[in-house]
């Protein structure tokens, strides 16, 4: 299927109401299919794409995911089958050539590494010793050599210690970086293995590119491949460690690109002057550049990332001029340009940067999120969502930016419920700034009816209230439920200028809580806001929100409810991992004399003493980025202080709810205790 879609010439998207629709909730939002994992041929004729879903057959107890592979070739029709032989198919799926694809597929309860013809004839395995460990790998150019991802052990546990106490279950540290998001340090590191490939075979146990060294080989806990690239000629294998361990790993995020030599086995720090971030490398067609991207200060992770770029060894900041921070980028065909996609007033989309001009050009508008890029030839093919429809694949002319929906996967579903409206609207914030704050209607919207209204107070810090879908934090469930929706992009984040970005750190509970208070005061004086009924919700730094404006909202709020929300700063820093973040955000030690005023301000415990309002507190048992405890402890403030309150705890859950049954419990809790207070 396609469709031409012309850009919005209106801040309102939606359609003409439909009676008795049911309604969108989170029983729906499961049921919906999940776009992703797409790769393009390399001459742009062809395209492999993945959906995901559940499936909710009545008397199943616990539905499971179920995956399918797709084959687009493109032509007048488009044609779009099912990929050929593809039942055991696991992923992981690599373009060879234009007809060759390889691939994890899972055959007698083992994994294998098979290469098939992309019309399903010639299935072969090119499985090497050990596969079952391989988390991921990728291809080098001309196939010769593949570089896999699996972990090992780098440090003894206590087994290896203890060796008569085989039913010992503890862990023994003597450093920092002993637990990471949801999982203990185990003793063992994602490191890479260089395999070659001989007449079709991947044979022996891979040489260790890390060999003898506690470093990851790539980004730890969730890192992967994307920082590893072969040269064009294969006599090079580049990748992204931060090659630190224990106190120094957990305050810096310090990584480099380094280049493993494939003859010699030499390794070389290609970034050794750059203190933050750099990662993504990518070599121009040509092989005779190398581009990467990199934030300049150690231990901001939310720094401005900008595209550098090597050139007979010197480095050139190729977007150091532009106000905007990149989160991917490709180079072009032709090695003339970069194309990229940035954060750009609350929306995702694709930018060209030319190489000799350095002029950046805006190829896409819209409210939408660009999520991918894949360029080829006169287009770039890309998967795209909005806070109503999740990830959809289109095709982009680079010259003009029309777009065409190569995919629907998720329209004959969702056609069926009724459409939320959005506006994007700009309030002016306390220190006479401009803000835009997103407002989302429920589906059936009557301008003569009051509603009640939520506040939605987003993460990160640095985290943009974008054009995203989640499979958690739901607008379009929200608005369906019947509550209008204020988003503002408030101070911290992104796609408003590198100012307004750094503007949050070591300010948390300052201007950025002015920002929501302005939304709110803006918004509430349309007639179809009840102000009798407003709540405000979030996660993370946006539950850290609902604590603090808990303290401060005299009166504009009748209900909050905080997912892992940061509560008490000072042990909050003696129990967090990354500290980096805590450090750069926070300011650092509470102990240090001249943190001691920040520490006041910004903690949401020092104004317990004000709360008065009901409160539900939601968290996770193997939450390590904000321990369960900063819930445990707000919701006993609330407890003793009489204040109505609910505590809602997830023991094998971390920082996000994940499981499915455990988010529909998560969904009944939430609106349940919403229809309890507004």
């Amino acid at each position: 299927m396609i469709k031409v879609l012309s850009f919005l010439c209106s801040v309102f998207i939606g359609v003409a109401a439909f009676a008795q629709r049911p309604i969108f909730d989170a029983e729906a939002m499961w049921q919906l299919k999940r776009l992703g994992s797409e790769i393009v041929s390399p001459d742009g004729s062809k395209i492999i794409f993945r959906t995901a879903y559940y499936n909710f057959e009545k008397g199943v107890e616990n539905p499971k995911s179920k995956a399918e592979f797709h084959l687009m070739t493109f032509g007048k029709k488009n044609e779009t089958i099912g990929l050929p032989n593809a039942e055991n198919i696991v992923g992981n799926i690599k373009w060879l050539n234009n007809e060759e694809i390889i691939f994890f597929a899972q055959e007698k309860g083992k994994l294998h590494i098979m290469r098939q013809g992309v019309d399903g004839t010639n299935r072969r395995s090119l499985t090497p010793e050990g596969c079952d460990e391989f988390e991921e790998f990728i291809v080098s150019p001309q196939g010769n050599y593949i570089v896999a991802l699996k972990s090992i052990k780098v440090q003894p546990t206590v087994q290896d210690i203890h060796k008569d106490l085989t039913k010992a279950n503890a862990y023994v540290y003597d450093d920092l970086m002993y637990r990471h998001w949801d999982s203990w340090n185990d003793g063992k590191a994602k490191q890479l293995f260089l395999y070659e490939v001989d007449n079709g075979t991947i044979g022996g146990s891979g040489i260790n590119l890390l060999e003898g060294t506690p470093y990851h080989g790539v980004i730890p806990p969730y890192g992967g491949l994307e920082g590893v690239t072969f040269a064009l000629d294969e006599s090079k294998v580049l990748y992204v460690s931060k090659k630190l361990v224990g106190k120094e790993f957990a305050v810096s995020t310090n990584s480099d690109v380094y280049e493993y030599a494939i003859k010699t086995g030499h390794t070389v720090n290609l970034t050794p002057a750059n203190k933050g971030y750099d990662t993504h490398p990518a070599y121009s067609p040509d092989g005779s550049q190398l581009a990467w991207l990199s934030m300049a200060k150690d231990g901001f992770e939310a720094d401005k990332n900008d595209i550098l770029l090597l050139v007979d060894g010197a480095t050139t900041n190729l977007t150091k001029e532009v106000d905007m921070t990149v989160s991917s980028f490709h180079w072009a065909e032709d090695g003339k340009s970069i194309f990229f996609i940035a954060m750009h007033q609350a929306t995702a989309q694709f930018f060209e940067l030319d190489l000799k001009s350095k002029e950046v050009r805006q190829i896409t508008k819209g409210i939408f999120n660009y999520t991918s890029l894949h360029p080829r030839g006169k287009y770039i093919y890309a998967t795209r969502q909005s806070m109503l429809h999740p990830n959809e694949l289109y095709q982009v002319a680079i010259k003009t930016g029309e777009a065409e929906e190569l995919t629907d996967v998720n329209g004959e579903f969702l056609d069926d419920y009724g459409r939320p409206l959005i506006e994007q609207r700009w309030t002016t914030t306390t220190d006479n700034k401009k803000m835009l704050t997103w407002v989302v209607l429920p589906p059936d919207f009557d301008e003569t009816k009051k509603y009640p209204t939520l506040l939605y107070c987003q993460g990160g810090p640095q985290s943009a209230v974008s054009q995203f879908f989640s499979f958690r934090w739901n607008f379009r469930v929200m608005a369906s439920q019947g509550y209008v929706i204020i988003a503002p992009n408030r101070r911290g984040l992104p796609g408003f200028g590198q100012e307004w970005n750094d503007a949050i750190s070591k300010d948390w509970g300052g201007q950025a809580m002015e920002d929501y208070l302005s939304a709110v005061d803006a918004v509430k004086t349309e007639k179809y806001v009840d102000e009798k009924r407003i709540g405000a919700v979030g996660a993370s730094y946006g539950g850290y929100s609902v604590y603090y404006l808990a303290g401060i909202h005299e009166g504009r709020f009748k209900s909050f409810i905080s997912h892992c929300g940061l509560f008490n700063l000072t042990s909050w820093y003696g129990s967090t991992e990354e500290l980096f973040f805590a450090n750069w955000d926070i300011g650092g030690p509470y102990w240090l004399p001249e943190n001691k005023e920040g520490y006041v301000k910004n903690s949401p415990h020092t104004n317990v003493a004000k709360w008065d309002t009901p409160m539900f507190v939601i968290h996770g048992g193997k939450d390590f980025r904000v321990p369960y405890t900063q819930g445990l402890e707000a919701y006993q403030a609330a407890q003793l202080k009489g204040i109505k309150s609910r505590l809602l705890y997830f023991p094998e859950e971390g920082h996000w709810v994940i499981n499915l049954h455990n988010s529909l419990l998560w969904h009944r809790e939430f609106y349940g205790w919403l229809k309890e207070t507004l």
